[in-house]
């Protein structure tokens, strides 16, 4: 039998088998089949990785902006050049769907592209004449070694959030993937570096608990970026600030869809579905709560009918509308936290547990869950599910929506549905989270705004991408000059002898 694929590190430009004795088993979630093992790289290994970013930023931060820019165009290049392969690594690792695969991959391509932009986001200010003869201008400088530690959800396109923006403002970089699928990693990687990354300006290391703390405690990383749960992100982010480095942490959220009675029904309801059981809801910006006001809930068997239509199966199936969800102990959990709302009192009008999917019967598959009648008390609405399950909740009033929307501790996105600008206006100033949509059920701005999550949602100063990107990854250095107006008056040339008195 051939020897199973290992994932190696990249260190200083060259991919590495790590000399780790202990590794992860990466499993397929549609079948469970052993895929690759994954490192948790050596302490010697990830400071070398670190060694390698700070010998790389001496020369990387005087490398010209627009040789910057120019490796980012090269490598957007390359990211459409092989979009389906990195879909298909996504698809077999993480389980997603091939189109949806290929729209983790398109999204963190925006970034890149958005990253070619530099010569105008990296622009610094200028103020001429502050005082008689003197002028001062900031420039937005690299920072140093920076580094990234990402979620199993967007192999592909929360990397692409990191790296990219933060290697073109001048820094280096480690990026630890998520254990559970650093394929997409890997191979974007490598292609950044056909771009033209230098040895040592991206370099990735691989690990759990021990390898997240290297990252914290290690003197020579200024800024830490990372996505994933609320634990480790307050782990992260009081770990890493004592340590005195910036960081920017996007965490757990609970997204409510707040259905008006005037609201497009037919689009609502479709639109309610994909977000709520797309990427078999593991998105943190899943629309997991839907609080139907007034007569919408009358739309309720609506919605679970066409849910019931979905089709469950491995992602690189064709016509597969969610695949499953990433190991055997989420599906453990998401089983238990439906189970917790009917022992709470809820109703459960779509029950996706005991799925059976032929062909993948080893496969951590959960169909789409509706449960109705959920309070705000109930451990399946107080947690974050992460799966394929929807929350009904009912309210009188937009009014009554907007308090259980504010009393919720997240704040990552949450949407309203409909008809009238007057609703949605009163809603978009009244709701207190980061990222609002309006007929939009997952309002993920675009990169040339930011990815605002608030509250319990975000932890930091900078939000990821956008300016507030840019501004994570730079900091103000401002200069000021005194050259005096009668240095430069050339006085008559002296041609009498030098008396040296």
């Amino acid at each position: 039998a051939t020897e199973l694929y290992k994932t190696k590190n990249l260190i200083n430009g060259e991919f590495v088998e790590s000399s780790a004795t202990e590794w992860v088993d990466l499993h397929n979630p549609a079948t469970n089949e052993l895929v690759t093992r994954v490192p948790k790289s050596t302490p010697e290994e990830m400071q070398a990785a670190v060694d390698a970013a700070k010998a790389a930023f001496k020369s990387w931060s005087q490398v010209s902006v627009l040789s910057r820019q120019g490796v980012m165009f090269k490598f957007q290049h390359l990211i459409k050049e092989n979009m389906a392969e990195l879909a298909k690594n996504i698809t077999l690792e993480q389980g997603k769907t091939l189109a949806d695969a290929e729209g983790d991959v398109i999204r963190g391509l925006q970034i890149v592209e958005h990253a070619c932009s530099v010569t105008s986001l990296q622009m610094g200010e200028t103020m001429p004449g502050v005082t008689k003869d003197m002028d001062t201008y900031s420039i937005r400088a690299p920072l140093g070694v920076c580094a990234g530690i990402t979620p199993f959800n967007f192999p592909a396109m929360i990397p692409l959030w990191m790296f990219p923006l933060a290697n073109v403002a001048g820094n280096t970089y480690v990026l630890k993937p998520s254990e559970r699928d650093p394929g997409a990693a890997m191979m974007l990687a490598e292609l950044a570096i056909e771009a033209g990354l230098p040895k040592g300006v991206l370099n990735v290391i691989h690990g759990t608990h021990d390898s997240v703390n290297f990252i914290c405690d290690n003197p020579d990383i200024k800024a830490i970026s990372f996505v994933g749960s609320n634990q480790a992100g307050q782990h992260i982010y009081e770990r890493g600030s004592k340590n005195g480095k910036r960081v920017q942490a996007n965490m757990a959220a609970k997204n409510h869809g707040v259905i008006m009675p005037d609201a497009n029904k037919e689009n609502t309801l479709n639109q309610l579905v994909g977000a709520a059981f797309g990427a078999a809801g593991q998105r943190c910006m899943a629309l997991s709560v839907a609080v139907m006001v007034g007569e919408a809930r009358n739309w309720i068997p609506e919605l679970v009918e066409r849910a019931r239509k979905l089709n469950v199966t491995a992602g690189d199936q064709p016509g597969a509308d969610l695949g499953p969800v990433i190991s055997p102990q989420s599906k453990a959990r998401i089983e238990r936290l439906i189970q917790s709302g009917v022992d709470e009192g809820a109703t459960l009008p779509l029950d996706g547990r005991n799925i059976s999917v032929p062909g993948y019967e080893n496969g951590n598959f959960v169909g789409p869950t509706i449960i109705s009648n959920v309070t705000t008390d109930m451990e399946c609405y107080r947690e974050e599910i992460f799966g394929p399950v929807l929350n009904i909740l009912e309210a009188d009033t937009m009014d009554d929506a907007i308090e259980i929307l504010n009393n919720n501790p997240y704040g990552n996105g949450c949407a309203v549905f409909t008809n009238s600008g007057a609703a949605a206006r009163k809603f978009t100033n009244e709701v207190d989270v980061g990222q609002i949509g309006v007929n939009v059920p997952i309002p993920v701005p675009l990169p040339m705004f930011s990815f605002t999550g608030s509250r319990g949602s975000f932890l930091g100063d900078s939000n990821f991408y956008g300016k507030a990107g840019l501004n994570f990854y730079s900091q103000w250095k401002t200069i000021t000059t005194l050259w005096k107006e009668e240095d430069a008056k050339t006085a008559t040339a002296e041609v009498a002898m030098p008396r040296m008195q």
